[in-house]
């Protein structure tokens, strides 16, 4: 089952991706990403209550403390993330910060050895990693006037800068170390428990950054700014829950983690379609890669 949980969590991180940068791109609004930590702690929140007295989900301090050092590096990330979209477009921010996948394959097979890995799933690895990493160096070394017809489609327009391609890089370091240190832990934790630590530990950010935003600078949140925040909150917290179930079978994390990550592919495609930002066929090559790679993992699991 780790395939389809693994395509699901995909497809929700996605739309995630989309409705995250509608809700934050707002480039007068120095808060959104606080605000948007603020919706997905929200609904964590609620998914973790519902976990814990309806479904009998075992939670206690020394398990949220146990799983902390993950979640502060996941909620951390993410953080980063939500203000990137800011500052540069989606189609450049997703790729470089899912670039994440391949490190983690990476220090996965250096620590832990190839394994029951064969030969195809070694090359689907490495597809998936090529196409992942060569999208972000496509957006990131594109050609200034391709850049300037697509950011006039979408109507917004993104200059380069230090800050902007800081904030991915960061979230990739962060996000890789996390997965590295959840695949580990989870051996010895429950998934359940562990994802409801990690949603009740993103409740009580969401809940500082409420008081922030709302007490301290005394903002005023505009329901058809803040509606996008939640739908991607949603779409969040559905693919964390399969994302955990995915990550639990932990002698397929080298093959887990690239497929997960390679959702900014589809997040390109959202960009393209929803958010008008135009693709050349070098973009369309690095997708197909990735796609390439995510069908041979399947393929060689069954």
């Amino acid at each position: 089952m780790w395939f389809a949980f693994s395509i699901i969590s995909l497809l929700c991180w996605s739309f995630a991706d989309l409705f995250a940068k509608i809700g934050c791109r707002q480039q007068n609004d120095k808060t959104a990403h606080l605000k948007m930590v603020m919706a997905v702690g929200l609904v964590m929140g609620l998914h973790a209550l519902y976990e814990i007295f309806f479904q009998g989900v075992e939670i206690n301090m020394n398990i949220i403390i146990t799983y902390l050092p993950v979640s502060t590096m996941y909620i951390l990330s993410m953080a980063l993330g939500y203000m990137g979209h800011r500052y540069i477009e989606l189609s450049v921010l997703s790729p470089i910060c899912n670039s994440s996948g391949a490190l983690v394959a990476v220090l996965t097979i250096i620590t832990r050895g190839i394994g029951s890995i064969n030969p195809w799933q070694l090359v689907a690895i490495v597809l998936v990693a090529i196409g992942v990493i060569m999208l972000g160096v496509t957006e990131a070394n594109e050609d200034p006037e391709m850049r300037l017809r697509r950011q006039s489609a979408g109507n917004y327009k993104y200059a380069k800068s230090f800050l902007a391609l800081l904030l991915p890089i960061l979230y990739c370091v962060l996000d890789a170390a996390g997965t590295f240190a959840d695949s580990i832990i989870l051996e010895t934790l429950n998934e359940d428990s562990a994802n409801v630590a990690y949603e009740l530990t993103f409740l009580t950010v969401g809940l500082l950054s409420a008081f922030y935003v709302l007490v301290i600078k005394r903002e005023t949140l505009v329901p058809r700014h803040e509606g996008p925040k939640y739908v991607a909150a949603v779409f969040e917290t559905v693919g964390q829950f399969f994302y955990i179930y995915a990550l639990a079978d932990t002698s397929r994390v080298a093959l887990t983690v690239p497929i997960i990550s390679s959702y900014c592919a589809a997040s390109v495609l959202w960009g393209s379609i929803f958010l008008k930002e135009k693709l050349s066929r070098k973009h369309y090559l690095c997708l197909l890669l990735v796609f390439i790679g995510i069908v041979i993992m399947g393929i060689f699991d069954a």
